[in-house]
């Protein structure tokens, strides 16, 4: 398939060559915050069209950034995510380009012109640095500052060495998610601007606005657009997140089996067993890197005694799926109507090994 592939790609090559030779295509970015970034486009006779994204890598930004006279590659975004999308009257003009990453132009590169099999969802986008702002860049690092710990505090980027503080202007929980998650915190629960002046920060302050599903493992994988908003460091983001999900089986033989506690505000509590059941077991051996659960029932399994202090959850709800117990739904931290005789207890075999 790769031979007849290529040597229709040379043959195509060839003919489509000569005819932008004489006129080589443009190219143009569109839907982005500004003229470095969004979906991608190339006119020919006079038509503007896109470019399917198979085969589209860094290597073929990088050429589209030095066309344009761009900063250096980000990132290769979906097409599809700029708005407003292409219209179906809008031909997609070039199935696949093939860049080595050193050419000047996107026409240097490889192009496939036998255009099959599609659509606009498979447009191809790009994002280079704006050399036309010394405000925006995509953050190195993250962190929470002047908080009581790492998962509380205001928020501030790293780049080159210096931290920025963020306008809340361009934060929304779906970034406060991406946050507490590559910072190994909890769930987000709280962001707002730094209206005391105690929690303002002092210095740069990043023009940058991140638009992340939520689901993102840290900040690099969001897209990145500029903020138009004027920020003071009296709009500095500040948010919270859940301390770090901990949990531990107590009063057992092996850290494998005992009384369920988690760990919350600094306190080790009980886990009511309402609704407990097969798949919560699993859940929880899961995150403890134990084996599989064993049964019997959670009612029948009251050997190591009730536990004191508080009972942090209740009605707990797993699909089994989950790779911590942060991930089920329950009840609010400390709403509970159990007594430390309905304490969950866990048994799972030894460590997987």
């Amino acid at each position: 398939m790769a031979p007849l592939f290529n040597l229709k790609l040379a043959i195509l090559s060839i003919f489509v060559g000569s005819c932008f030779s004489e006129s080589p295509f443009k190219v143009q970015l569109v839907g982005g915050a500004h003229r470095c970034e969004g979906r991608v486009e190339v006119e020919h006779n006079g038509q503007w069209g896109t470019v399917c994204d198979d085969g589209w890598d860094r290597r073929d930004v990088a050429v589209v950034c030095r066309e344009l006279n761009c900063g250096a590659d980000i990132q290769t975004p979906r097409g599809a995510s700029y708005q407003p999308p292409a219209s179906e009257e809008q031909r997609v003009l070039i199935q696949g380009v093939n860049c080595n990453g050193t050419e000047d132009t996107l026409a240097q590169c490889e192009l496939n012109y036998d255009v099959f099999d599609c659509s606009h969802e498979e447009d191809a986008g790009v994002q280079c640095e704006n050399p036309d702002s010394d405000q925006l860049f995509i953050p190195e690092d993250v962190r929470l500052v002047d908080g009581p710990g790492h998962c509380q505090g205001r928020v501030e980027v790293l780049h080159q060495a210096q931290w920025s503080t963020v306008c809340k202007a361009g934060w929304n929980l779906q970034i406060s998610k991406v946050v507490c998650r590559q910072l190994e915190c909890g769930r987000a629960l709280l962001t707002h601007g730094s209206c005391n002046s105690s929690t303002q920060g002092k210095g740069p302050i990043w023009m940058g606005k991140m638009l992340c599903s939520g689901q993102e493992a840290n900040l690099q994988s969001c897209l990145l657009s500029r903020l138009e908003n004027n920020c003071t460091h009296g709009e500095d983001t500040w948010m919270e997140c859940e301390d770090p999900f901990e949990l531990r089986l107590v009063g057992g033989a092996t850290p494998c089996s005992g009384r369920l506690e988690v760990l919350h505000k600094g306190s080790w509590g009980s886990v009511c067993d309402d609704n407990w059941g097969e798949k919560e077991d699993q859940v929880v051996c899961k995150q403890l890197g134990c084996g599989k659960s064993l049964l019997p029932s959670p009612k029948a399994r009251k050997i190591y005694g009730p536990g004191a202090g508080r009972i942090w959850l209740d009605d707990v709800n797993c699909s089994g799926k989950e790779q911590s117990l942060e991930f089920c739904r329950h009840r609010l931290w400390g709403y509970h109507d159990c007594t430390h005789k309905e304490d969950v207890e866990v048994i799972c075999t030894d460590f997987d090994v």
